[in-house]
Parts: structure tokens; sequence; C-alpha cells
């Protein structure tokens, strides 16, 4: 039987404490007591995790062995801002697939009242990415940046392999560009695309633009085929 998983908001060498939304679930609504066993997720790494007490402020668990688990995919998503309920969407999505870090970008196309209310919602986003990390049993959780302007967004990419899902280009795949690749950053443009400046930004900071085929997609289809196909790869 699988053992539900938690990622610990506390840790020391031998214990990790779960606090707020997550201790209250735990007490109250699965009505934890000590000696019961779970897997927590502690400072990046899976452990078998026993309770020791429970209350609705405060779950605290003693540390056994360490688990095995699966690395995090090593994917920089950079995300163009768009429909909030779409892009929450694509968030979660982007989290059960295994991307590292999440970077929403505020596009010259991205609609004005968007971009203005971005910057509100990344608590939101935040939230959305703990628990689909949970939900999908991952260790680790994606960092999810604030909203930065193309050009600070593409200042903060460390990845070797930068790879632009852009619908001009017609020949070069995806899957193509992610041959001997180890580290990829990977673009995903608004509702209405990239301007030709922002194109002309992405080439000259070292992006190859590829494709996911002929067909138009939703930005968050977009994001979650090219995630997909990374991980295939990968």
């Amino acid at each position: 039987m699988t053992r539900r998983r938690w990622i610990a908001d506390e840790r020391t060498e031998t214990t990790a404490t779960l606090t707020g939304e997550q201790a209250m679930h735990l007490a109250r609504v699965l009505r934890a007591q000590p000696g019961q066993i779970f897997d927590v997720v502690a400072g990046g790494f899976l452990h078998r995790a026993e309770v020791v007490s429970a209350d609705e402020s405060a779950v605290v668990f003693a540390l056994h062995e360490e688990l095995e688990a699966e690395a995090a995919l090593p994917v920089h998503l950079l995300m163009a801002v768009f429909k909030f309920h779409h892009m929450e969407w694509g968030i979660e999505k982007a989290t059960e697939l295994g991307a590292a870090r999440i970077t929403p970008v505020l596009a010259r196309r991205t609609e004005k009242h968007l971009a203005q209310a971005a910057g509100k919602r990344v608590d939101r986003w935040r939230r959305i990415v703990l628990e689909a990390a949970k939900q999908s049993r991952r260790t680790d959780v994606p960092v999810v940046d604030d909203p930065l302007m193309l050009k600070a967004a593409l200042g903060n990419v460390t990845a070797v392999t930068k790879l632009l899902l852009a619908e001009t280009e017609q020949e070069s795949t995806l899957s193509a560009g992610l041959v001997d690749a180890r580290d990829v950053a990977l673009a995903i443009g608004p509702e209405g695309g990239w301007t030709p400046e922002e194109m002309a930004l992405f080439e000259t900071s070292g992006w190859k633009s590829v494709t996911l085929g002929p067909r138009i997609l939703r930005a968050e289809t977009a994001a979650i085929a090219g995630l997909a196909v990374c991980a295939s790869v990968l």
C-alpha cells in the first residue's frame, strides 16, 4: 500500500515538522496519532517517518531511513503570463511533469490587467506547486519566481541548452534540440506569440527556436507537451 507523502515545513537532523494547513489536515481530518508511519520529504530527501506528536498547530515526525526517490526534471520553464485559470492549470501540470523551476514572464503581448495583477498571484501559484508536488509524490517543490520582464528573466537563466517554442519555426524539433542536453531552459510564449523584438532578444541571448509540430497549441498545452518531450528525451 502506498503511504501518504508530506513535505516538511521545518526540519532538524532527526525530526521534521508540518505546520499550517498541512498540520491541520493531518491532525483534524486524518486524525494522525503517534506511531503512525508516513513518507516525509525533508530538506529535499525522502524519509520514512513516524509521528511523534500531532495537533492542529504542528505535527512532529521522527525521521527514519532515507528512501530512494527520483530527481526533478532538469528543466527551467519560462512561461509568459496568460489567462490565470489556464496558467494555474499549466503550472500544476508542469509540476506533476517534473519542472524544476518556473518563471512567469511579462511579455509585450501579455494583457495589461494580467501583467498588473500577476505579482499578487505568486503566493497562489506557489501553493499550487506545493499541492501538486505532494500529489505527484515529488521529493522537491519547484521554484516559482516572481514575475519578470523578459530581459530580466533571460538574465536569470543558467541552463546551457536554451530552447524557444516558436510558431515561426517549422523544421528544428524540440526533441532534436534536446540531444546531448543535460539541463534545459524552455520558453513558452503568450497568447498572440512573442513580438519580433522579443524574438530578437531571445536570439541574441543564445536561444534556439524549435517546434512541437504543425499545430498551433494553447500556451498551457504547449508547456505540457514540451515538458513531456523533455521527460522522454532527458
